[in-house]
């Protein structure tokens, strides 16, 4: 009787040990923050050098260039103005769409 208590006692316990390492590999997806759930949008009248080089596309340089062409201009009315920006055209335009903003 001893012996089969023991032996049911080991069974469970590598069940449960099997279990946790199961679970353990089991990824769940972490929550993303506020900014990744809207998509990262950018707002192109208010962005900073910084910000606009995460766009596709966009060194510094044509960060610049946009805030060149916004302190000239006035802030952007559409997001398709930015395609006014000298450097930046139909292609990148259309890379960066979704994740644009005014």
């Amino acid at each position: 009787m001893k012996t089969f208590l023991s032996l049911i006692s080991s069974v469970v316990f590598f069940l449960g040990v099997q279990s946790i390492a199961i679970a353990s590999d089991t990824q769940i997806p972490a929550n993303k923050p506020v900014a990744e759930q809207a998509h990262s949008l950018i707002n192109i009248n208010t962005a900073d050098v910084a910000t606009l080089t995460q766009l596709k596309g966009i060194g510094t340089k044509k960060a610049e260039a946009i805030i060149a062409w916004r302190n000239a201009n006035g802030k952007f009315k559409t997001i398709e103005q930015l395609m006014d920006v000298k450097g930046i055209g139909e292609a990148t335009f259309e890379a960066n769409r979704a994740k644009l903003s005014i």
